[in-house]
Order: C-alpha cells, then structure tokens, then sequence
C-alpha cells in the first residue's frame, strides 16, 4: 500500500494488453518506455503497474485507463516483471510530470465529470487566430524569439535533454502550434522540414486511425493555451508574445532535467568506482603475493642448503637445478618489473 511516507508512486495502465498475444496499446507502451522502470503484468493480464520514485504533482490523477497512485492505494504485485524492463525501481520525477501532464490533464476532453482547475483545456468558444505567415518567415521568428535556442535545436533534431524522442517531437509540436495559430497542416508541413522527422510519423498508431504525427499534432494544439498575435493593435502585447510565446508545452524545466540526469549519471559512476577499487585491492594483494615469492627466491636462489654429501653427478645435477632456478628468478624478475607500474 502507497503512503505518504515512501516515495514510491504506481502507475496504473488497465485494459491496454492482450492477454493471449501480449500485444500492447500505443499510449501503454509510451508510458512504459518513458518511466523506464520496474514494470510487471498486473494480476488480470490485461494491464500493467509501473512503480517508480517520485512526487505526484497536483490536480487530477486518473483519465480512462491511466491512474496514477501516491498514497492510501493497494497495488497486489505479481513479481510478472516485463521483459527489457528495469529490475529496479527508478526515480523518474520529470517523466512522471510529462506524463501526467499529457495523458491525464492536458488531454482531458470538456465534457469529463473529473476536471478541475488543474487541468488545462481548450475553450470551444476561442477561435484561434489566423497568422498566415510563410514558412521562412515562420521560422525566422521562431529562432528570434527569447526560447529560439531551444526551437532551434529540436528543429535540428537535437533531442538532448528529453526522456525520448516522443517528448521531444512533443515539444517542437507545441511550438509550432504557437506560431501557427494552431494550423494542423502548416505543422504537419513545418514539422517534415524538421531533424526530428522519422518514419514513426506517418505509422499508425491508435485504434481510430490515427497517425503518431496526427495525434501528437493534436496534443500538442490542445496543450497550447495562447498563440502568436500578429496584429498591430498592442504593439506592447504583440511585443512579449513574439519573444516569450506562452504555451503549455510539455517540455519540461531544462536545469532541473538536467540535475536529474546528472544525479544519476553520478550513482552509475559510483558504483564503477567501486567496481574498480575492488579490482584493484584484488590486483595490490597479487601484487604483494609476487613479492613475497620475489624475497624468497632472492634470499635462497638454489633452494638447497647442503652441498658437502653431494657427488660430482649430484654436483653437476646441483649445476642444472640452479640453473634452472635461476632461470625462474630472472623470468620472475623480468615480469615483476614489466608490471611494476
């Protein structure tokens, strides 16, 4: 059970797996490979829980078969772990949040019993305006505008910094629906010229027909509240739109993703620096066990004591074991000395 003591969250994922093929719905897999944690096949077959450290933010925390879990919620664990799965249970809070915000706030529909004033919806009433800027003209002033070194790297096709791709072709999309008025086909077009395209785009991927371009095209205009103003009227209103365009776009706060990352970019480290000092305690104890062997083979390097009872033949068989002996030494010094650093 979830409490507010521990930091786990669950995800809850219903009735997205086919028990029989394991074939699994797009959005379930998204989520899973986004969250990039423990994941196990629920106890019915025909979901899954993701278990993963972090907060859960405000507002709603469940939209049709999505539910997520914090506190005061069971979750019966079936040990049933997804394979290519973590066996771990990840902290994963800027996933979480990206998640949450897409598949269960900024996609809620209006006529949902469960919204609230968390959760960012389009007014049926609004009318997005009509821009009609070209192309060259469009991007010109996407690249000019205050967070135009961040347009201008996903447009190149510069994912770092997001969890996947999905949320960065996400984040380009909001964007685009900013500058565009919300113009499916200008995006459409716009979002072919960029680095980001892949052949995903044009697959199908939901039960209605739907396109991954097509759907992520939609999310992203429902998740833009305000758009480019090109109208003269309040040049100082029109002045803070063109460089600070106000979307809800889904990616989120870079230094914080950042820190995350580098958070556990430095556990990975640790545990490699461990790896390698147990190495090489291994390696100083060899090391001191050569020498040891060195000391003796130098203090007694025929490894006989008595000479007077010996014959001539004993003599000359003396002759060849030291010999030999002190052929050992001199390979055995040679390889000490080879490895002495």
């Amino acid at each position: 059970m979830f409490t507010e003591d521990d930091p786990i969250v669950g995800v809850d994922l219903d009735d997205c797996r086919d028990p029989e093929t394991g074939d699994v719905d797009d959005d379930a897999q998204d989520i899973i490979d986004r969250l990039d944690s423990y994941t196990e096949v629920s106890p019915s077959g025909t979901g899954y829980h993701v278990l993963i450290k972090g907060e859960l933010p405000d507002g709603r925390n469940r939209r049709g078969h999505i539910e997520l879990y914090d506190t005061a919620r069971f979750f019966t664990v079936t040990g049933d772990r997804v394979s290519d799965t973590s066996g771990h249970v990840k902290r994963r809070q800027d996933a979480l949040e990206a998640i949450h915000r897409e598949y269960v706030q900024l996609h809620s529909e209006n006529k949902d019993p469960e919204r609230d004033e968390h959760t960012s919806v389009r007014d049926d009433a609004k009318t997005t305006p009509t821009i009609d800027l070209e192309d060259d003209e469009l991007l010109k002033k996407a690249k000019n505008a205050s967070n135009g070194p961040k347009f201008e790297r996903l447009w190149n096709g510069n994912s770092a910094g997001y969890d996947s791709n999905s949320e960065a072709d996400m984040a380009l999309c909001c964007l685009l629906a900013f500058w565009t008025g919300g113009d499916t086909k200008q995006m459409d077009t716009l979002f072919r010229q960029s680095g980001l395209l892949r052949a995903k785009w044009d697959e199908v991927h939901y039960a209605d027909g739907s396109t991954y371009g097509e759907k992520t095209i939609e999310r992203a205009i429902q998740a833009t509240s305000e758009y480019y103003d090109p109208s003269p009227r309040n040049e100082s209103t029109q002045s803070k739109l063109e460089t600070e365009p106000v979307t809800a776009d889904l990616d989120i706060d870079e230094p914080n993703r950042q820190n995350a990352y580098l958070v556990e970019k430095n556990q990975l480290l640790s545990t490699r620096v461990s790896e390698l000092e147990a190495t090489i305690k291994q390696k100083d104890e060899r090391i001191a066990e050569l020498e040891s062997q060195l000391e003796d083979l130098v203090a007694d390097p025929s490894g006989q004591s008595d000479e007077d009872d010996r014959g001539q033949g004993q003599r000359t068989g003396g002759t060849e074991d030291n010999s030999d002996n002190t052929s050992l030494l001199s390979r055995t010094r040679r390889l000490f000395s080879g490895n002495s650093e």
